[in-house]
Protein backbone atom coordinates (compact mmCIF):
# COMPACT_ATOMS: atom_id res chain seq x y z
CA UNK A 1 0.00 0.00 0.00
CA UNK A 2 1.50 3.32 -1.10
CA UNK A 3 2.07 5.87 1.62
CA UNK A 4 0.27 9.22 1.68
CA UNK A 5 -1.84 8.43 -1.40
CA UNK A 6 1.08 8.97 -3.80
CA UNK A 7 1.36 5.80 -5.85
CA UNK A 8 4.39 6.63 -8.00
CA UNK A 9 7.19 9.19 -8.24
CA UNK A 10 9.85 10.18 -10.74
CA UNK A 11 13.12 10.20 -8.78
CA UNK A 12 15.03 13.08 -10.35
CA UNK A 13 18.67 12.51 -9.46
CA UNK A 14 21.52 10.03 -9.62
CA UNK A 15 24.29 8.47 -7.54
CA UNK A 16 24.09 7.31 -3.91
CA UNK A 17 21.45 9.90 -2.99
CA UNK A 18 19.09 8.65 -5.71
CA UNK A 19 19.81 5.05 -4.68
CA UNK A 20 18.77 5.91 -1.12
CA UNK A 21 15.55 7.55 -2.28
CA UNK A 22 14.64 4.63 -4.57
CA UNK A 23 15.21 2.19 -1.70
CA UNK A 24 13.00 4.30 0.57
CA UNK A 25 10.23 4.34 -2.03
CA UNK A 26 10.38 0.55 -2.17
CA UNK A 27 9.98 0.33 1.62
CA UNK A 28 7.02 2.70 1.46
CA UNK A 29 5.26 0.86 -1.36
CA UNK A 30 5.70 3.72 -3.83
CA UNK A 31 6.68 2.95 -7.43
CA UNK A 32 10.01 4.64 -8.20
CA UNK A 33 10.87 5.64 -11.76
CA UNK A 34 14.52 6.59 -12.22
CA UNK A 35 16.01 8.90 -14.84
CA UNK A 36 19.35 8.44 -16.54
CA UNK A 37 21.63 9.83 -19.21
CA UNK A 38 23.11 7.94 -22.13
CA UNK A 39 26.27 7.48 -20.07
CA UNK A 40 24.45 5.74 -17.21
CA UNK A 41 22.02 3.33 -18.80
CA UNK A 42 22.95 0.59 -16.33
CA UNK A 43 23.77 2.74 -13.29
CA UNK A 44 22.93 1.36 -9.87
CA UNK A 45 20.06 3.80 -9.26
CA UNK A 46 18.53 2.60 -12.54
CA UNK A 47 18.88 -1.06 -11.59
CA UNK A 48 17.22 -0.47 -8.23
CA UNK A 49 14.18 1.39 -9.60
CA UNK A 50 10.91 -0.14 -10.75
CA UNK A 51 11.26 1.61 -14.10
CA UNK A 52 13.55 4.15 -15.74
CA UNK A 53 13.39 6.84 -18.41
CA UNK A 54 16.21 8.13 -20.63
CA UNK A 55 16.69 11.89 -20.34
CA UNK A 56 19.36 12.63 -22.92
CA UNK A 57 23.11 12.86 -23.62
CA UNK A 58 25.81 12.57 -20.96
CA UNK A 59 26.29 16.29 -20.14
CA UNK A 60 24.19 17.05 -17.05
CA UNK A 61 22.81 20.24 -18.62
CA UNK A 62 21.29 18.07 -21.37
CA UNK A 63 19.98 15.34 -19.07
CA UNK A 64 19.90 15.39 -15.27
CA UNK A 65 19.52 19.18 -15.00
CA UNK A 66 17.32 19.78 -18.07
CA UNK A 67 13.92 21.01 -16.84
CA UNK A 68 12.03 20.24 -20.05
CA UNK A 69 13.44 16.71 -20.29
CA UNK A 70 12.60 15.91 -16.67
CA UNK A 71 9.01 17.12 -17.03
CA UNK A 72 8.58 15.21 -20.29
CA UNK A 73 9.99 12.08 -18.64
CA UNK A 74 7.44 12.44 -15.85
CA UNK A 75 4.61 12.75 -18.38
CA UNK A 76 5.79 9.74 -20.38
CA UNK A 77 6.19 7.54 -17.33
CA UNK A 78 2.73 8.31 -15.96
CA UNK A 79 3.90 9.04 -12.42
CA UNK A 80 1.82 11.01 -9.94
CA UNK A 81 4.68 13.10 -8.54
CA UNK A 82 8.21 14.33 -9.15
CA UNK A 83 10.64 13.90 -6.27
CA UNK A 84 13.78 15.99 -6.89
CA UNK A 85 16.81 14.62 -5.05
CA UNK A 86 19.76 17.08 -5.18
CA UNK A 87 19.39 20.73 -4.13
CA UNK A 88 20.22 21.75 -7.71
CA UNK A 89 16.85 20.31 -8.78
CA UNK A 90 14.83 20.64 -5.57
CA UNK A 91 15.61 24.36 -5.44
CA UNK A 92 14.82 24.99 -9.12
CA UNK A 93 11.76 27.25 -9.23
CA UNK A 94 11.30 26.72 -12.98
CA UNK A 95 11.20 22.95 -12.57
CA UNK A 96 8.77 23.18 -9.65
CA UNK A 97 6.49 25.41 -11.70
CA UNK A 98 6.56 23.21 -14.79
CA UNK A 99 5.84 20.07 -12.76
CA UNK A 100 2.84 21.70 -11.09
CA UNK A 101 1.60 23.09 -14.43
CA UNK A 102 1.69 19.54 -15.81
CA UNK A 103 -0.80 18.49 -13.12
CA UNK A 104 1.76 16.53 -11.11
CA UNK A 105 2.64 16.73 -7.43
CA UNK A 106 5.91 18.50 -6.69
CA UNK A 107 7.67 17.04 -3.64
CA UNK A 108 9.26 20.19 -2.30
CA UNK A 109 8.70 23.90 -1.60
CA UNK A 110 6.28 25.71 -3.95
CA UNK A 111 7.74 27.38 -7.03
CA UNK A 112 6.77 30.86 -5.86
CA UNK A 113 8.58 30.35 -2.56
CA UNK A 114 11.71 29.09 -4.30
CA UNK A 115 11.54 32.07 -6.63
CA UNK A 116 11.27 34.48 -3.72
CA UNK A 117 13.84 32.89 -1.42
CA UNK A 118 16.19 31.82 -4.17
CA UNK A 119 16.85 28.20 -3.21
CA UNK A 120 20.63 28.13 -3.52
CA UNK A 121 20.74 24.86 -5.41
CA UNK A 122 23.98 23.78 -3.72
CA UNK A 123 24.92 21.45 -0.92
CA UNK A 124 25.42 23.79 2.07
CA UNK A 125 28.98 23.34 3.30
CA UNK A 126 29.41 26.04 5.94
CA UNK A 127 30.84 24.84 9.23
CA UNK A 128 27.49 25.08 11.01
CA UNK A 129 24.00 24.42 9.74
CA UNK A 130 20.52 23.12 10.41
CA UNK A 131 18.38 20.33 9.00
CA UNK A 132 14.60 20.29 9.39
CA UNK A 133 11.21 19.45 7.94
CA UNK A 134 9.00 22.52 7.49
CA UNK A 135 5.25 21.97 7.87
CA UNK A 136 2.16 24.06 8.56
CA UNK A 137 3.02 23.63 12.23
CA UNK A 138 6.52 25.04 11.81
CA UNK A 139 9.87 23.28 12.06
CA UNK A 140 9.81 19.55 12.74
CA UNK A 141 12.87 17.46 13.69
CA UNK A 142 15.10 20.53 13.80
CA UNK A 143 18.66 19.18 13.87
CA UNK A 144 21.73 21.44 14.26
CA UNK A 145 24.71 20.11 12.33
CA UNK A 146 28.46 20.76 12.24
CA UNK A 147 30.63 19.96 9.22
CA UNK A 148 34.22 19.17 8.35
CA UNK A 149 35.05 20.41 4.86
CA UNK A 150 37.54 19.64 2.12
CA UNK A 151 37.82 21.82 -1.00
CA UNK A 152 34.54 23.53 -0.10
CA UNK A 153 32.61 20.26 0.20
CA UNK A 154 31.34 18.80 3.47
CA UNK A 155 32.88 15.35 3.91
CA UNK A 156 31.79 14.57 7.49
CA UNK A 157 28.72 16.04 9.24
CA UNK A 158 27.49 15.47 12.77
CA UNK A 159 25.19 16.69 15.49
CA UNK A 160 27.07 19.05 17.82
CA UNK A 161 27.59 17.69 21.31
CA UNK A 162 25.77 19.34 23.06
CA UNK A 163 23.29 20.30 20.35
CA UNK A 164 23.38 23.78 18.84
CA UNK A 165 20.58 26.31 18.78
CA UNK A 166 18.02 26.81 16.01
CA UNK A 167 18.70 30.18 14.33
CA UNK A 168 15.72 32.58 14.47
CA UNK A 169 15.68 32.93 10.69
CA UNK A 170 14.96 29.22 10.25
CA UNK A 171 11.80 29.53 12.31
CA UNK A 172 10.45 32.01 9.77
CA UNK A 173 10.64 29.53 6.89
CA UNK A 174 7.17 28.20 7.65
CA UNK A 175 5.75 31.73 7.71
CA UNK A 176 7.00 32.50 4.20
CA UNK A 177 5.52 29.31 2.78
CA UNK A 178 8.45 26.88 2.67
CA UNK A 179 7.22 23.32 2.91
CA UNK A 180 9.25 20.12 3.00
CA UNK A 181 12.86 19.35 3.80
CA UNK A 182 15.39 22.14 4.25
CA UNK A 183 19.14 22.29 4.78
CA UNK A 184 20.59 25.63 5.80
CA UNK A 185 24.00 27.03 6.45
CA UNK A 186 24.41 29.24 9.50
CA UNK A 187 26.79 32.19 9.42
CA UNK A 188 29.06 33.15 12.32
CA UNK A 189 26.57 35.82 13.43
CA UNK A 190 23.80 33.20 13.63
CA UNK A 191 21.97 34.36 10.52
CA UNK A 192 20.96 31.99 7.72
CA UNK A 193 23.44 31.51 4.90
CA UNK A 194 22.68 28.94 2.21
CA UNK A 195 19.11 27.64 2.08
CA UNK A 196 18.59 24.44 0.11
CA UNK A 197 15.67 22.14 -0.59
CA UNK A 198 15.82 18.42 -1.34
CA UNK A 199 17.80 15.50 -0.01
CA UNK A 200 21.08 17.12 0.84
CA UNK A 201 23.82 14.69 1.77
CA UNK A 202 23.51 15.91 5.37
CA UNK A 203 19.89 14.77 5.56
CA UNK A 204 20.88 11.34 6.86
CA UNK A 205 22.04 13.11 10.04
CA UNK A 206 18.42 14.10 10.66
CA UNK A 207 17.26 10.56 9.83
CA UNK A 208 19.66 8.85 12.22
CA UNK A 209 19.17 11.45 14.98
CA UNK A 210 15.37 11.15 14.98
CA UNK A 211 14.87 7.61 13.62
CA UNK A 212 12.79 8.83 10.67
CA UNK A 213 12.74 8.34 6.91
CA UNK A 214 13.24 11.62 5.04
CA UNK A 215 11.37 10.35 1.96
CA UNK A 216 8.39 9.43 4.13
CA UNK A 217 8.40 12.92 5.66
CA UNK A 218 8.73 14.68 2.30
CA UNK A 219 5.86 12.69 0.76
CA UNK A 220 3.65 13.40 3.77
CA UNK A 221 4.08 17.15 3.37
CA UNK A 222 3.67 16.98 -0.43
CA UNK A 223 0.41 15.09 0.06
CA UNK A 224 -0.95 17.97 2.11
CA UNK A 225 -0.77 16.35 5.52
CA UNK A 226 -0.57 18.98 8.22
CA UNK A 227 2.16 17.11 10.05
CA UNK A 228 3.86 13.76 9.56
CA UNK A 229 1.79 10.82 10.75
CA UNK A 230 4.79 8.95 12.09
CA UNK A 231 5.86 10.64 15.30
CA UNK A 232 8.84 9.78 17.43
CA UNK A 233 7.76 8.08 20.59
CA UNK A 234 8.58 9.90 23.81
CA UNK A 235 10.82 7.06 24.95
CA UNK A 236 13.11 7.70 21.95
CA UNK A 237 14.48 11.25 22.25
CA UNK A 238 16.86 12.58 19.58
CA UNK A 239 20.32 11.00 19.62
CA UNK A 240 23.72 11.89 18.23
CA UNK A 241 24.38 11.23 14.55
CA UNK A 242 27.27 11.33 12.09
CA UNK A 243 27.23 11.23 8.27
CA UNK A 244 30.16 10.52 5.95
CA UNK A 245 30.66 11.15 2.24
CA UNK A 246 33.18 8.91 0.47
CA UNK A 247 34.45 10.46 -2.77
CA UNK A 248 36.67 9.31 -5.60
CA UNK A 249 39.82 11.37 -6.08
CA UNK A 250 40.25 10.80 -9.79
CA UNK A 251 41.33 13.88 -11.75
CA UNK A 252 38.30 15.95 -12.89
CA UNK A 253 36.69 14.48 -15.97
CA UNK A 254 38.47 11.13 -15.76
CA UNK A 255 36.38 7.97 -15.62
CA UNK A 256 37.20 4.81 -13.69
CA UNK A 257 35.90 1.35 -12.89
CA UNK A 258 34.77 0.22 -9.47
CA UNK A 259 36.29 -3.23 -8.93
CA UNK A 260 35.87 -3.69 -5.16
CA UNK A 261 32.82 -3.49 -2.97
CA UNK A 262 32.16 -0.10 -1.41
CA UNK A 263 30.57 0.18 2.07
CA UNK A 264 27.88 -2.48 1.99
CA UNK A 265 24.50 -0.91 1.31
CA UNK A 266 21.91 -1.61 3.95
CA UNK A 267 20.92 -1.05 7.53
CA UNK A 268 23.24 -2.49 10.16
CA UNK A 269 23.13 -2.58 13.95
CA UNK A 270 25.90 -2.16 16.48
CA UNK A 271 26.79 -4.85 18.94
CA UNK A 272 24.52 -3.40 21.62
CA UNK A 273 21.54 -3.02 19.30
CA UNK A 274 21.39 0.69 20.19
CA UNK A 275 23.75 1.95 17.49
CA UNK A 276 22.37 2.18 13.97
CA UNK A 277 24.55 2.34 10.85
CA UNK A 278 23.21 2.86 7.33
CA UNK A 279 25.44 2.69 4.25
CA UNK A 280 24.36 3.59 0.72
CA UNK A 281 26.61 2.82 -2.23
CA UNK A 282 26.14 4.39 -5.64
CA UNK A 283 28.13 1.65 -7.39
CA UNK A 284 28.62 -2.10 -7.38
CA UNK A 285 31.76 -3.96 -8.48
CA UNK A 286 32.02 -3.73 -12.27
CA UNK A 287 30.24 -0.35 -12.49
CA UNK A 288 31.79 2.53 -14.40
CA UNK A 289 32.39 5.78 -12.56
CA UNK A 290 31.76 8.31 -15.30
CA UNK A 291 33.88 11.43 -15.50
CA UNK A 292 30.89 13.60 -16.35
CA UNK A 293 29.43 13.56 -12.86
CA UNK A 294 29.95 14.04 -9.13
CA UNK A 295 32.62 11.73 -7.75
CA UNK A 296 30.56 10.68 -4.72
CA UNK A 297 30.92 6.92 -4.24
CA UNK A 298 28.95 6.17 -1.09
CA UNK A 299 27.53 7.61 2.12
CA UNK A 300 27.60 6.17 5.62
CA UNK A 301 25.56 7.47 8.54
CA UNK A 302 25.31 6.35 12.16
CA UNK A 303 23.13 7.17 15.15
CA UNK A 304 24.18 6.47 18.73
CA UNK A 305 24.05 7.69 22.30
CA UNK A 306 26.79 10.27 21.68
CA UNK A 307 28.85 11.69 18.83
CA UNK A 308 31.98 9.71 19.69
CA UNK A 309 30.10 6.39 19.58
CA UNK A 310 28.40 7.32 16.29
CA UNK A 311 31.78 8.30 14.79
CA UNK A 312 33.33 4.99 15.83
CA UNK A 313 30.41 3.09 14.29
CA UNK A 314 30.68 4.98 10.99
CA UNK A 315 34.45 4.60 11.01
CA UNK A 316 34.21 0.83 11.38
CA UNK A 317 32.72 0.66 7.88
CA UNK A 318 35.69 2.54 6.42
CA UNK A 319 38.54 1.03 8.44
CA UNK A 320 39.08 -1.98 6.20
CA UNK A 321 37.67 -1.05 2.80
CA UNK A 322 38.89 -3.39 0.04
CA UNK A 323 40.69 -1.97 -2.98
CA UNK A 324 37.90 -0.13 -4.81
CA UNK A 325 39.58 0.19 -8.20
CA UNK A 326 39.46 3.99 -8.00
CA UNK A 327 41.36 6.22 -5.55
CA UNK A 328 39.21 7.78 -2.83
CA UNK A 329 39.43 9.96 0.26
CA UNK A 330 38.59 7.19 2.72
CA UNK A 331 41.79 7.68 4.73
CA UNK A 332 41.16 11.40 5.16
CA UNK A 333 37.53 10.85 6.14
CA UNK A 334 38.52 8.13 8.60
CA UNK A 335 40.97 10.56 10.23
CA UNK A 336 38.11 13.02 10.86
CA UNK A 337 36.01 10.24 12.39
CA UNK A 338 38.90 9.26 14.66
CA UNK A 339 39.11 12.85 15.86
CA UNK A 340 35.39 12.86 16.64
CA UNK A 341 35.69 9.49 18.36
CA UNK A 342 38.43 10.98 20.56
CA UNK A 343 36.10 13.78 21.66
CA UNK A 344 37.32 16.64 19.47
CA UNK A 345 34.10 18.18 18.10
CA UNK A 346 35.54 21.27 16.37
CA UNK A 347 34.66 21.60 12.64
CA UNK A 348 37.63 21.93 10.32
CA UNK A 349 38.46 22.54 6.69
Amino acid sequence: MAQHGIESVLVAGRGPAACAVVAACSRLGVKAVAVYSEAERSARHVRLADDAVLLGPAPAAESYLAVDRIVEAARRSGVAAVLPVPPALAGNAALAGEVTAAGLTWVGPPAEVLERLGGDGVEPASEHGLLALVTDDGLQYATPVARDRAAGIARVSWTPDPGGEVPPGAKRLAEVGWRGLVTVGVAEDGELGEVAAGFSLDMSVLERAHRVDAVDLALAVAAGERAPRRRIREEHPPRAAVAVQLRATLPPGRAGWVTGRLPLSGRLRGATGQTEVVAVSGYDPGDRLDGWYDALLATVSAGAVDTATAARAAGATLAELPEAGVPHDGAEVYAVLERLADGDPAPGS
